[in-house]
């Protein structure tokens, strides 16, 4: 039985196989021209089954119209000279040989021509802009995952993913500790000794704050659940703790020095007498 060798083509996209004797007559024209009737027809059948393999099914005219014109680039594998075909090379480790993935064909014993883009990487670079989403909660240091948006793979294996290491910047009021918050306010003379109720910051807006009669300064408060949300719990969040500290006016008045005078002569306590001193 007569066997023919293939060979195959890429046009268009699309991977053909023709026989060489197609081949042939698509390079050189039908092969009976110039002969009998009978072999000038059969090189016409066999130019018009190569074009319309590679074609598509169109005719001459058809792709003259179109400004179409035919064209077949051989995809040739060639063996992989690095292992000669196995797939595998040999790596010596002291006394013992062993086998692994041959990295110039990647294991599939055959190499093409290296493609003139990649440079036979089979990836290019590319620069992308995405839209992450940072979910509450993210520390200094925290990963956030983008499925699909990293390191391209190989041999048309899918792409990787990117991580995305979170670094929070510093605030003007606010620190944290782990799920919690801290700040500190300052208050009045008046509202520590009298009491009161004073607006603080929290990281999503005002809160009302009371302060006891009395209150000293760097007396410390607590906000349930105005801190931070965990990131291993959604539904639980951190606690905001707020730090009073009582400030002086900078100016003050002669009737604000007469009403002064007048509290320290109610109450002549010395708040350093416990330390031994007057």
């Amino acid at each position: 039985m007569e066997q023919r060798q293939h060979l195959r083509l890429v046009f268009d996209g699309r991977r053909l196989q023709l026989p060489r004797h197609l081949l042939r007559t698509l390079r050189r024209g039908p092969p009976g021209e110039g002969a009998a009737p009978a072999h000038a027809e059969e090189g016409r059948r066999h130019r018009d089954a190569a074009r319309a393999l590679v074609r598509g099914g169109r005719d001459g005219a058809d792709d003259e119209h179109h400004g179409q014109p035919l064209r077949a680039v051989p995809a040739l594998q060639r063996r992989c000279p690095t292992c000669h075909g196995s797939g595998q090379v040999q790596r010596a480790g002291g006394r013992m040989r062993f086998a692994q993935e041959c990295p110039d064909c990647g294991g599939a014993g055959k190499r093409r021509p290296p493609c003139a883009l990649c440079n036979g990487k089979g990836v290019v670079p590319k620069t992308e802009q995405v839209k992450v989403r940072i979910p509450a909660g993210v520390d200094t240091g925290s990963r956030v995952r983008v499925p699909g948006k990293g390191e391209g793979g190989r041999m048309g294996a899918p792409a990787g993913d990117l991580y995305i290491i979170t670094n929070v910047g510093k605030h003007q009021h606010f620190t944290r500790k782990g799920d919690n918050i801290y700040v500190t306010v300052p208050i009045t003379v008046s509202e520590a000794a009298l009491g009161a109720r004073i607006e603080v910051p929290t990281v999503e807006g005002k809160a009302q704050l009371r302060i006891p009669p009395g209150t000293q300064s760097g007396q410390r408060f607590r906000l349930r659940e105005r801190g931070v949300p965990s990131l291993r719990n959604p539904q639980a969040r951190g606690d905001q703790f707020v730090d009073v500290q009582v400030t002086l006016p900078k100016v003050i008045s002669e009737e604000t020095k007469e009403l002064l005078k007048r509290y320290a002569q109610l109450n002549p306590e010395n708040p350093r007498v416990a330390m031994g001193l007057e």
